[in-house]
């Protein structure tokens, strides 16, 4: 990775475009916001080339790239955005995004959804490194190549990278948000573990469906530092935990790796992480009454240093070599360890897409 290359960025939110660049992994320039005008296609496109005009022009030298996170459905490798976006809906009739801005700036154009940048900046810059560089001081020999990105707000976003490689699919469609909701198999899971779903619950449970209240303000509620219904804000987010705890461990069935929560939700951890620790360390049953775990691997909140402590110890004994006086290191304990980021969802989407440009770039 040239730590010299610089990698020009976007925040594509559905109200403001948000511009900036990255180079070793700092913003070089002041952000520009401009409205993103999502409703009008012309508009729009006008914007994203008058943004990122003016980052170029405050920049030393010309970018490597372009690369940023973008609302899908889409045809991400292509750059092409198009289908049901309720936050642009003048790009559903198809946009070659990507195409379009690599005529207009002459570099190439790397477009990706967020929850795989996220997952991306993580794995490279953020709680993988952190992990495992955790598990080198305590003297552990075990290493993590395999994250899962989980992003909790607006939405349930996933992403998943692999031996640094980040993991989009043959149709682009890596997502997790559809999964059935535990709590109520013919709803989406994402309707069970988002800041719409913390409202609903809370509503719910306090009787006051029109509370007018966000997920910060029930958090202040369970804290205890405003006024309202604290047992209905605690169970509010015991269910998320519960709903997403169930996802995740079917994620992790299938995939195998560190878990990074990160989003908005994060901040009341402390409420919903019970439950969903609870969830994932859970049991299921075979058809002929035997009980096993939910998981092949034992999960460890790795955000407790107590916890972190037992993960990198882990069952490691040494083995002897039948027929000689050799050992080898054995450590027969499957683990898994799931915590919040570190750096932050959108500080790791945006190291995300510089990663991933400079990664395909060279």
């Amino acid at each position: 990775m040239n730590k010299k290359s610089i990698v020009v960025t976007l925040d594509a939110g559905g109200t403001n475009f948000v511009f900036g660049a990255i180079m070793d992994q700092k913003q070089i320039v002041e952000s520009i916001t401009l409205p993103s005008c999502a409703a009008d296609l012309d508009k729009c496109l006008s914007q994203l080339v008058t943004g990122f005009s003016q980052v170029f022009s405050k920049l030393p030298d010309k970018p490597a790239a372009i690369s940023f996170a973008f609302p899908g459905p889409a045809d991400y490798p292509n750059g092409i955005i198009g289908g049901y976006l309720p936050n642009f809906p003048s790009f559903r009739d198809g946009v070659a995004l990507g195409p379009f801005l690599e005529s207009k700036f002459g570099v190439p154009v790397f477009i990706n959804n967020d929850g795989d940048l996220y997952a991306y900046g993580e794995a490279v810059f953020g709680a993988l490194p952190y992990i495992n560089e955790k598990l080198e001081k305590a003297g552990s020999c075990k290493r993590y190549h395999n994250l899962i990105g989980y992003t909790l707000g607006t939405g349930l976003g996933i992403g998943h990278v692999s031996d640094d490689k980040l993991y989009i699919g043959d149709n682009s469609c890596v997502e997790t948000f559809c999964l059935r909701n535990i709590q109520d198999p013919e709803i989406l899971c994402e309707d069970g573990a988002s800041i719409r779903a913390v409202k609903r619950v809370y509503g719910e449970k306090s009787g006051i469906r029109d509370h007018g209240l966000e997920p910060k303000d029930i958090f202040e509620i369970a804290e205890g530092t405003r006024e309202g219904d604290r047992e209905a804000a605690l169970e509010s987010f015991r269910q998320m935990g519960k709903v997403a705890g169930d996802a995740i461990a079917t994620a992790v069935t299938l995939l195998d790796g560190i878990v990074v929560l990160g989003g908005g939700l994060t901040g009341s951890a402390k409420y919903f992480m019970p439950s969903l620790l609870e969830e994932m360390r859970g049991h299921i049953c075979t058809a002929s009454g035997d009980t096993i775990d939910r998981l092949q691997m034992k999960v460890y909140n790795l955000d407790s240093e107590d916890e972190f402590a037992a993960f990198a110890r882990g069952e490691s004994r040494k083995l002897n070599v039948y027929g000689t006086d050799k050992t080898v290191t054995y450590d027969p304990q499957k683990r898994i360890g799931i915590m919040i980021s570190k750096i932050g969802a959108s500080r790791a989407i945006s190291l995300g897409a510089y990663a991933f440009a400079l990664s395909k770039i060279g």
